[in-house]
């Protein structure tokens, strides 16, 4: 790889650059809401900052829960403990107490209230009917809301505050959006909701749904904390997200950027590259985001995992992590994006998926990819899952022989409903029309349309290559779900059919010749480990990861900055863990000077490397 140094040395600091507050002073801090809630873009560091806010919370003496949203939460790694759907407190600080919201729990827990109010009466019969009816994805959603609704609705004399942890900003902003979408969907609407069939007792909780939208909306009690890193990318989505947040009502808003670098060589080329690249994305900040208060954290040695690291995070003093020992692992063993693309090429056509936790570079990999399949005489139609979709501005323009689209809820949603008003209307007078209608403004019918979207794209590999750049793990771990619950209710009805031949999407995506997974990573604790437990919730479905991709790769850079170098042992043995049974494949994407962005950018990252010049760091 080569390192384009910005200039004679580094770039100098503007102005702006000094303003930022030093580690141990987080303004809001001082007088902090009731509920606290950290979303951004996956990777930015939200589960950091807001587990090291709620534990300087704990440890000035208050009351604190830690609640994570995220169905992919690594909170459990960073604190050492098993999360569970109840309080569990963190040993070594007082005070403090963690909670996850996991939607298997939460969903199954939900089923069992739902059949316990169906009375002894109820058969056998009736009880496998209504336990499939909740067995769908919109069960799991409607679960983990009510649990999510509750903590806003229900006071708790014995809790100061609660922090959210929340998933990637897709999922958190359809999530914040509930309150709203149900408070609306169940206002005056005494018929209930029949075409959730055994959802429809939500109706009874249409005042708890009320009570958390006023909490979230009232800025005395509820403030949101925007994180972002200084990355042209995240705080584009960072806008973005404040934007809508303040469509929802919700106007308390703050800025948090972390993982501010600033080089302490001065003559070193990797560092003065990232401080600035850094500090350009900064100055180009929104006028949106300029005018919200706002902390900067800076980029630390260490990883976040354990107690010290946590308190150390927000506090000034020496990083309290020893930097891991250099492994003897060597760029040259390692192979990029283009031998990945030649492999992949040399089928005929075959659905790609790209996975993995948000922020590790997903749709970087995928439009990538689909770019390096292009290039090798392929057709290929590039599409998303996910809700903050940012395809078009890594693509950045339209590339010549490739077909591009995201599942637009809202679209697909809007799709669905007008296919089942014009299948089922002539069949039904006005009034079973409009209750038909009605019915199919429920938050759950966008569930349904997003499933119905993914299986049109799957099917469509049978004749082409489609890359899939993925939502973030937890939410396409609930699309995989909601794949499974079709899988069962298809098989189920073709059961004693003897001549009846059916293929369902899982069944595609277990089949390796037709699908490919490929799970994207950091080279840094956490992405490892969640990948490694995605990797491991796929093969419960019996679906097998093709390959790793390692991205944001600075091994072997030559860096002689200290905080970097720390970093760079981090990495290796990263690396090492990978290749010691957790990956078939690795394919490496190396730290880029210049941000991968539109089709020339792209392009490079796939290409064949000439003889004279090494494609990697």
């Amino acid at each position: 790889m080569q390192i384009q140094v910005l200039g004679s040395g580094c770039v100098p600091s503007h102005a702006a650059a000094q303003s930022w507050l030093e580690p141990g002073h987080f303004a809001f801090l001082e007088h902090p809401t009731r509920y606290l809630f950290f979303t951004g873009k996956g990777g930015v560091g939200k589960t950091s900052l807001s587990t090291a806010a709620a534990l300087k919370l704990a440890d000035a003496g208050k009351k604190v829960l830690l609640v994570s949203t995220d169905a992919a939460s690594n909170l459990d790694e960073m604190l050492g403990i098993p999360l569970r759907n109840t309080p569990v407190p963190v040993p070594g600080a007082p005070g403090l107490s963690v909670l996850n919201i996991d939607p298997d729990t939460a969903a199954e827990s939900y089923r069992q209230r739902v059949l316990a109010q169906m009375g002894a009466g109820a058969s056998a019969v009736e009880l496998s009917t209504v336990r499939e009816q909740l067995s769908g994805a919109c069960t799991t959603e409607i679960a983990s809301f009510d649990e999510f609704s509750s903590l806003l609705s229900e006071g708790d004399s014995a809790v100061d505050h609660i922090v959210f942890d929340t998933a990637p900003t897709g999922h958190t902003l359809r999530l914040l959006s509930l309150p709203k979408a149900w408070a609306g969907f169940l206002d005056g609407n005494d018929r209930g909701a029949s075409c959730l069939g055994p959802h429809s007792g939500l109706k009874l909780q249409e005042l708890r749904f009320k009570a958390a939208l006023d909490a979230l909306s009232d800025p005395a009690k509820t403030t949101m904390v925007l994180v972002t890193r200084p990355d042209k990318g995240a705080i584009a989505e960072a806008a973005r997200t404040s934007s809508e947040l303040h469509e929802l009502g919700l106007h308390n808003q703050r800025l948090a950027i972390n993982g501010v670098f600033h080089a302490s060589e001065r003559t070193d080329a990797v560092a003065c590259a990232i401080e600035g690249l850094g500090q350009q994305a900064l100055d180009a900040m929104p006028a949106s985001l300029r005018a919200l208060p706002q902390d900067r954290v800076a980029l630390r040695a260490f990883d976040t995992v354990g107690l010290p690291a946590l308190r150390a995070l927000l506090n000034t003093g020496a990083d309290p992590v020893t930097p891991p020992a250099t492994l003897a692992m060597g760029s040259d063993q390692l192979q990029g994006l283009d031998a990945l693309a030649d492999e992949l090429s040399a089928a005929e056509h075959g659905l790609i998926m790209v996975m993995g936790k948000g922020g590790v570079g997903k749709t970087t990999v995928a439009a990538a990819l689909a770019l390096g399949l292009v290039q090798r005489g392929k057709t290929v139609h590039l599409s998303t899952t996910d809700p903050a979709a940012h395809l078009a501005g890594t693509l950045d323009g339209a590339v010549p022989g490739l077909n591009v689209s995201r599942i637009d809820p809202k679209v697909e949603t809007q799709r669905y409903v007008d296919k089942i008003m014009a299948a089922k209307s002539p069949k039904l007078d006005a009034a079973e029309q409009a209750l038909l209608l009605e019915d199919l403004r429920s938050p759950c019918t966008e569930e349904v349309a997003v499933f119905h979207a993914f299986s049109r794209i799957v099917s469509e590999a049978r004749s082409a290559f489609v890359v899939l750049d993925t939502a973030p793990t937890g939410h396409s771990m609930l699309l995989m779900d909601a794949t499974g619950a079709y899988h069962r209710q298809m098989t189920r009805e073709f059961e004693g059919h003897g001549n009846a031949h059916i293929v369902t999407p899982l069944m595609r995506l277990q089949d390796a010749a037709y699908t490919k997974i490929i799970l994207v990573t950091l080279p840094e604790v956490t992405p490892v480990s969640q990948a490694a437990a995605l990797q491991e919730d796929l093969r419960r479905a019996s679906i097998e990861p093709y390959a790793w991709v390692l991205n944001k790769s600075v091994l072997a850079a030559g860096t002689k900055d200290p905080l970097l170098a720390a970093r760079l042992a981090g990495e290796r043995k990263q690396l090492a863990r990978m290749a010691g049974g957790l990956a078939k494949r690795i394919f490496t994407l190396p730290w880029l000077t210049v941000p991968p962005i539109g089709f020339a950018e792209l392009s490079k990252l796939v290409a064949k490397p000439s003889r004279s010049e090494p494609a990697h760091a």
